[in-house]
């Protein structure tokens, strides 16, 4: 196998996949610059293992799962465990950045909680498939998801947007 050429599918998959594995990355690490770096990763290890997918939902399963996981790494990595912040979840030199009201309250909400939100509502993942990508039990990411939904609804009363 040349490591040094694409095939054709692998320019397919990364088209096909790339928008959502940025979403989720970017919605549990909350930089543009964390989110483009997971993203590297995601693809760089579906090229280096090339998995075979019985269809396209194990494939996009395969993608958030991988995305998931590197997100996980990147929380509990030593860099970011002696890192203090100097804004929560801030940059120095801010890029364009949407600044909708919910987005912004979305992303303060604890990882666990962003991301059934974003799987919930951006991914149109149902509770199962959730389970799956996340390694939780159905009954586990339903509950996540009632808390979320509270925590975001109590978040927008408090700053008068609801």
């Amino acid at each position: 196998m040349n490591e040094k050429s694409l095939r054709a599918d692998d320019y397919e998959m990364i088209e096909k996949y790339s928008n959502m594995v940025y979403r989720m990355a970017y919605s549990m690490v909350k930089t543009k610059e964390d989110a483009e770096d997971i993203h590297q990763d995601v693809f760089m290890k579906y090229l280096k293992k090339r998995p075979e997918f019985e269809n396209e939902e194990h494939a996009k399963a395969w993608f958030l799962r991988v995305t998931v996981n590197h997100c996980k790494n990147f929380w509990k990595s030593a860099w970011m465990q002696r890192m203090i912040g100097l804004e929560e979840g801030g940059s120095f030199a801010e890029k364009e950045e949407v600044h909708d009201e919910l987005i912004d309250t979305v992303k303060r909400l604890p990882q666990k909680y962003r991301a059934v939100i974003h799987l919930f509502y951006y991914e149109d993942l149902s509770i199962e498939e959730m389970s799956e990508v996340l390694g939780e039990k159905p009954s586990t990411v339903r509950t996540q998801l009632t808390r979320a939904r509270g925590k975001l609804k109590e978040m927008l009363e408090e700053e008068g947007n609801v």
